[in-house]
């Protein structure tokens, strides 16, 4: 039996095709930037908001999809979309204009699924209802940072929400047959294998559908890199990051921690070439794709563990 679900297996076998994502901007802002709970934002959060390569929020709804289609129609012709409101909080908003900008992205006919990327604590009940009702529309994909179950490792990145609220959202959101990917990041300062392990296996207790495994950037302007930086002045070696074989390692694990029917959207990150400090062996993405495409073809095989082929490609 299977015992790793890809993206592009998932859409293939969903709706018959590739789906590509365009990254779009509602212009929100995050309660853990606004003063409402912090003004420094996640410890790891660049100043986009993990939006880097989401369009201009001065732009309409419209006006973003159409220029995100041009921006790849070379690679990508024609076909359809997951329109992915990625930067920052994206319920963080009134939700009567919650409801504009996403109408506005589902009325595109050749947008097949609404994604959106929030947190756990800024889903109110009115805001699942609009998720509930557009969801009957097409599909409603949510995605969650949870990053981390350690409660100390959450303060030290200033995450600003308890892990019972996480379990809560998702339940709530389940009850509402709306799917949930999480993101859980790996290298987190201070978290080894089994730190990393039990968000796994935290995450295969829950009823998630998807899961995003992230490397650990730091990135400029943000309070890892200060932090990271300290560390490299003071030559204390508090701040240890993962070299490329150690995070290839922790991909497979948690790979053989995941339920086989959790789909792995992806198996690492994009850190933006203009920002990111370290580690540099991750601007290579596609050689450390490669890897663990590598390395899980060499592992014991019993538990059916495998990449598909060399598939690599659909996986963000």
């Amino acid at each position: 039996m299977e015992r790793y679900r890809s993206l592009s297996r998932y859409l293939k076998e969903t709706y018959g095709e590739p789906l590509y994502k365009l990254a779009l901007n509602g212009g929100m802002t995050c309660p853990n930037r606004d003063g409402t709970l912090s003004h420094s934002g996640c410890l790891f959060c660049s100043e986009g908001g993990s939006g880097d390569f989401a369009a201009s929020p001065l732009l309409s709804i419209p006006e973003q999809l159409a220029q995100a289609k041009e921006r790849i129609a070379r690679k990508y012709p024609s076909g359809r979309y997951i329109a992915y409101f990625q930067a920052y909080t994206n319920t963080y908003a009134p939700t009567d204009y919650l409801e504009r900008i996403f109408r506005e992205a589902i009325a595109d006919p050749s947008v097949a699924v609404l994604s959106v990327a929030t947190r756990p604590d800024c889903l109110p009940d009115e805001v699942l209802a609009l998720l509930s009702r557009l969801n009957r529309i097409k599909p409603v994909w949510i995605e969650l940072g949870l990053q981390t179950v350690r409660d100390d490792t959450a303060v030290l990145i200033n995450r600003g929400y308890p892990l019972s609220c996480f379990t809560e959202r998702i339940q709530k959101l389940n009850e509402r047959s709306i799917p949930v990917i999480a993101h859980l990041i790996l290298g987190l300062p201070g978290e080894t294998l089994p730190d990393m392990l039990a968000g796994a296996d935290y995450l295969s207790g829950l009823p998630v559908s998807g899961v995003k495994l992230q490397l650990l950037h730091v990135l400029k302007g943000t309070g890892l890199a200060a932090m990271y930086e300290e560390s490299i002045r003071l030559d204390d070696g508090r701040f240890a990051l993962l070299c490329m074989d150690a995070y290839v390692n922790a991909v497979i694990c948690c790979l053989e921690h995941l339920r086989p029917d959790i789909v792995i959207h992806r198996l690492t990150g994009d850190g933006p070439a203009d920002s990111l400090i370290a580690p540099l062996w991750s601007r290579n993405k596609r050689a450390v794709l490669n890897e663990i495409g590598h390395q899980l073809k060499v592992r014991d095989t019993r538990q059916g563990i495998y990449l598909e082929g060399v598939r690599i490609s659909g996986l963000d």
